[in-house]
């Protein structure tokens, strides 16, 4: 069965020569030209195995069809834009996007980019389908853990602060799970990308500390003093004295 990805880039030359590229590759592309088309698809419930989005639509922006589709799905996103400072990649990934590509590119990088994408999502799919089909080693696990004022819920892939839901991304939830579950442990830059993304970490620190900073942000009463998920300085990440 081919591989669905939504492409929703507005420069027709640049689409056309995109989706062309693709489906030589394999894959099956549907063509997207503006925001509110675009934000249609997202809340239409058809399933992709990826979504290609430029952040510069007419109509309604990327970065509102990212949190459009992110509401809606978990379907892997990457951004491909000619804009390529750090504060809108931080944006990006910040909003729930798995990768960030910057125009021009060549089609060898964006195939490369879109395949491992799609492995990383079918991994983590796997990983869920594997603990149903084996409720006996899934019952030996903590379903719900419990931290000082927050709780993380490994069933619903979901974590209440004091009562409240605290809205996490797929990406940030994975990050609070990997402390959460190994309390005492550190973890550095380069273990998280491995065992969050699953994929080889090339030193690219933005990515790490985006995603943590916005976990803080939103789990965090002083994001800037964090106690969840502490620093440390040179070496990496460990979770605080939170455990009851």
């Amino acid at each position: 069965m081919q591989q669905r990805v939504l492409l929703i880039e507005d420069d027709e030359d640049i689409s056309t020569m995109v989706s062309s590229y693709l489906v030589k590759e394999g894959y099956e592309v549907e063509q997207v030209f503006d925001g509110a088309a675009a934000e249609r698809k997202a809340r239409s419930g058809e399933v992709y195995d990826l979504v290609l989005l430029d952040l510069m639509l007419p109509g309604r922006s990327g970065m509102d069809v990212l949190q459009s589709i992110r509401a809606a799905s978990l379907v892997p996103v990457l951004i491909m834009s000619a804009k390529d400072s750090d504060v809108d990649k931080a944006l990006g990934l910040g909003f729930g996007a798995d990768d960030y590509i910057t125009k021009p590119f060549s089609m060898i990088e964006l195939a490369a980019r879109v395949k491992a994408a799609i492995r990383r999502a079918g991994y983590a799919a796997a990983g869920a389908a594997r603990a149903e089909e084996s409720p006996a080693a899934e019952a030996q696990q903590a379903k719900v853990i419990p931290l000082r004022g927050l709780i993380v819920n490994l069933d619903t892939f979901s974590a209440e602060k004091h009562g409240e839901e605290v809205k996490l991304t797929a990406k940030e939830f994975q990050i609070l799970r990997l402390f959460a579950a190994n309390p005492g442990r550190v973890y550095t830059k380069a273990q998280i990308y491995s065992l969050v993304w699953e994929d080889d970490y090339y030193g690219d620190e933005n990515v790490i500390n985006v995603h943590m900073r916005r976990l803080r942000e939103k789990i965090e009463d002083d994001p800037s003093h964090p106690e969840y998920i502490k620093t440390l300085w040179g070496i990496g990440y460990k979770l605080g004295d939170v455990l009851p």
